[in-house]
């Protein structure tokens, strides 16, 4: 398992990966750890993740700093996501109680309620481009709901994976609580099968996510699934295309332009459609693109080379089929994974940009008459995570947010996660949430009590 510094392709370390044997020797200890960890009061586990958000604050640039090197978002962002890590510490050390108090109902009983019991261990499996907010949104609700945790992160961010885990060490988690796993994915999938295993969750490609849910649903473990996105940023024709232009482009090239509730299609009234792009392309182009470590860098590179290769076949099958490049549009000599942030026009259902995820600084924007073929134009996704609308009638966006299919719709601002909202998708978007009262709830045992 090798670490790799995409602005340079240089490689950093390289790392052992367990065996099947010694993996399930560590899933065994996580239970047995599930044993003792559960049977701490909430005031008990909320101490330990208040001090897990300490570490983080005390660290936040030696984090950062890790971020950037393994997998290139800027180090602004980098530290931003640091920031963000310790907010959802301390936000369900402060609320973990409250969101799983027991609920009680009137019913013929003497006394009945709902109570919220801990799993288990749960397996996560989670991706490279946020290599510690991905990890900490799952792992702070999830351990103090009672649960225990292993990680298999993603290859190419061995040292964030490990890195996450002395967070909790250093805090001073019982060992297993949160254990790293250097493992393969086909080792994470043989995991699901162990009896100690008692749900997953995954974030990551449709690919990923069909393959784990499909082990998942063999052995009959709850899952949770957030997988891709090609989230539509609809502009109406009031909209103020000064505020929608600054936030397309920092919507669409948030880490490099690789997130999965990053704006993608750009839906455009045509009355307004040259004066949006004028704009887009204004903003787009001042941005500075060049070495992740530099406070004004806007832009580094992406993750792999691989993917960056992908992304350019992308772009040229796109102007195959009749796409017009506005800005960028190639790859960026050099050793590193970078891309020329990249807008591209007169895109259709049909073309690449279109139907697929693009994972990249590459905008589309396609245009639209009516409202109603704005919604249309929306939904024609096989995805289905957020969706953004910018106008000045809020009411009418409103009505537009009902009809869009999609996880989250914000109106006025891009999309984002925040630890005080549901966060997650429908369609190959994938199921489940993640964070706010709803998240927690996804891996506890819903159970009723009855009493005469």
């Amino acid at each position: 398992m090798e670490s790799i510094n995409p602005a340079t392709n240089e490689k950093l370390k390289t790392f052992e990966t367990l065996s099947l044997k010694e993996a399930k020797k560590e899933v065994k200890k996580a239970d047995e750890a599930y044993r003792r960890w559960r049977v701490l009061s909430f005031t008990e586990r909320s101490q330990f993740m208040k001090k897990a958000a300490g570490v983080l604050r005390a660290k936040k640039e030696e984090f950062a700093k890790l971020m950037v090197l393994e997998m290139g978002k800027p180090i602004r962002e980098a530290m931003a996501e640091t920031e963000k890590c310790v907010w959802a510490c301390e936000f369900y050390a402060e609320n973990a109680e409250k969101f799983l108090q027991e609920e009680y109902v009137e019913t013929d009983a003497s006394k009945s309620y709902v109570r919220f019991d801990p799993l288990g261990v749960i397996l996560a499996v989670m991706p490279w481009n946020f290599p510690f907010w991905q990890v900490f949104r799952f792992a702070a609700p999830s351990l103090m709901a009672g649960n225990t945790a292993v990680l298999k992160h993603a290859s190419n961010v061995p040292q964030c994976a490990l890195a996450v885990e002395s967070v909790f060490q250093e805090a001073g988690f019982p060992d297993h609580v949160f254990k790293t796993l250097l493992i393969d994915s086909k080792t994470a999938l043989k995991l699901v099968a162990m009896t100690e295993i008692k749900a997953v969750t995954l974030t990551g490609s449709e690919k990923a996510g069909k393959q784990l849910a499909s082990q998942a649903g063999k052995h009959l473990k709850k899952c949770v699934l957030e997988l891709g996105g090609s989230d539509p940023f609809i502009v109406l024709e009031d909209a103020d295309l000064d505020l929608a232009a600054k936030n397309a482009v920092a919507s669409r090239m948030l880490n490099n332009g690789q997130s999965c509730i990053a704006a993608k299609r750009f839906i455009v009234h045509e009355a307004i459609a040259d004066a949006f792009t004028k704009k887009f392309k204004e903003e787009l182009e001042k941005l500075n693109v060049g070495n992740p470590m530099e406070k004004d860098t806007n832009v580094g590179p992406l993750a792999r080379m691989d993917l960056r290769d992908a992304l350019a076949d992308q772009v040229k099958r796109a102007v195959a089929k009749g796409a017009e490049v506005i800005t960028g549009g190639n790859a960026i000599d050099g050793n590193g994974c970078f891309y020329h942030p990249t807008i591209l026009s007169n895109i259709k259902p049909g073309n690449p940009v279109f139907d697929e995820e693009t994972f990249g600084p590459v905008a589309a924007i396609i245009h639209f008459k009516e409202d109603k073929w704005a919604i249309k134009l929306a939904n024609k996704s096989r995805y289905g995570l957020g969706a953004s609308i910018w106008t000045k009638d809020t009411e009418k966006a409103e009505q537009f947010a009902k009809a869009i299919e999609s996880g989250a719709v914000f109106i006025n601002s891009f999309v984002k996660s925040d630890p005080r909202l549901p966060f997650g998708g429908i369609k190959q978007s994938g199921y489940g949430r993640e964070l706010s009262s709803y998240g927690i709830k996804e891996f506890v045992n819903i159970k009723t009590v009855w009493i005469k």
